[in-house]
């Protein structure tokens, strides 16, 4: 497993020093950043909501991946008072090419995470609520009961608040992913980030089938919950790479897929290899329907947690649909 441990000798908490975003990127040769084409704008934020937003989020003291992944959808989110909570700190243990988070060792949970998110859901008036985290490859569990506690504590704060969870691989911690769905959450997902081939490169800590398994274990656990995957293109994958992971995720009974342009983060990450068309997205959106996903998402800003609210209305419709 990739991991960024082997990267720091020493814990550079204990020696007060600043640490690079990125260590195990520090020495790799730039990758040019591409200039983005007209359908890839974005209105910066700013807004009375969004500021209102904003204060919440901080006075709680919480993390949002809106921020950490620097994604090009905070400015309409927080207009709407949306936010993508990422719990278990802002360092990840993981060294994927393509993530704005932070790596390095993490520091220990906070046992009082679950009552703060609960209460800036509570304050925020959330009707759906999206929590992620950090890979946390040091911890037992990987975080799962964490994971729990935090849904438990919005359930007791916020009983009419439905709850998305995006969750990490879980990779070789044995019934964690059981602990998770024990705690009932409402959407479960888990990004495959990109097609088989490109693992290597892209996501070197992850397995790609046993992520095609965690979403299948889901439903084998708990059918009612719906189960969601998403995905990144842009950085080299040939479109019926595309086409077989939409099988491989209809084959484990996986709801709702989303595919949107990778943007480049930095000069140190994985480059931009294409930018694919609106019109190219719109096929992959079509297919995916064609091949039995009850939603899917495909466009150049799509993310996992974009319009979450109204994706997950829109589950529960096409579901009862379906039944009828």
């Amino acid at each position: 497993m990739a991991v960024v441990f082997d990267l720091l000798n020493e814990d550079p908490r204990k020696k007060g020093e600043a640490q690079p975003r990125h260590p195990e990127k520090a020495h790799r040769p730039d990758n040019p950043v591409l200039r983005k084409p007209d359908w890839i704008r974005v209105k910066a934020p700013g807004s009375p909501k969004w500021a209102e937003t904003n204060r919440i989020v901080k006075e709680n003291g919480l993390v949002t991946v809106c921020e950490e992944a620097g994604c090009p959808n905070v400015g309409e989110c927080w207009e709407k008072k949306h936010a993508t909570f990422m719990i278990m700190g802002d360092t990840c243990t993981r060294a994927c090419a393509f993530c704005n988070v932070k790596t390095g060792l993490p520091a220990p949970l906070d046992t009082k995470e679950p009552e703060h998110i609960a209460q800036a859901v509570s304050k925020l008036g959330l009707e759906h609520v999206v929590i992620t985290s950090v890979d946390r490859d040091d911890l037992a569990d990987g975080g799962a009961e964490h994971f729990a506690q935090v849904i438990r504590a919005i359930r007791a704060a916020s009983p009419k608040t439905t709850i998305e969870i995006l969750t990490p691989d879980f990779l070789r911690k044995d019934g964690a992913l059981e602990i998770v769905v024990a705690a009932r959450p409402d959407v479960f997902n888990h990004n495959l980030e990109t097609v088989p081939s490109k693992y290597l490169t892209v996501r070197p800590g992850a397995r790609y089938f046993h992520s095609i398994r965690l979403l299948q274990r889901v439903k084998e656990l708990d059918p009612s919950i719906f189960t969601k995957s998403g995905i990144m293109v842009g950085l080299g994958e040939e479109r019926n790479e595309v086409l077989q992971l939409m099988d491989d995720l209809r084959a484990a009974d996986v709801d709702f897929i989303t595919i949107g342009q990778y943007l480049q983060p930095t000069k140190k990450h994985h480059p931009v290899l294409r930018f694919v068309t609106p019109d190219e997205f719109a096929s992959y959106d079509s297919v995916a329907r064609a091949k039995g996903f009850l939603l899917a998402s495909a466009s150049p800003l799509t993310r996992s947690s974009h319009h979450a609210g109204e994706d997950f209305a829109r589950l529960k419709a096409a579901r009862e649909a379906k039944a009828l």
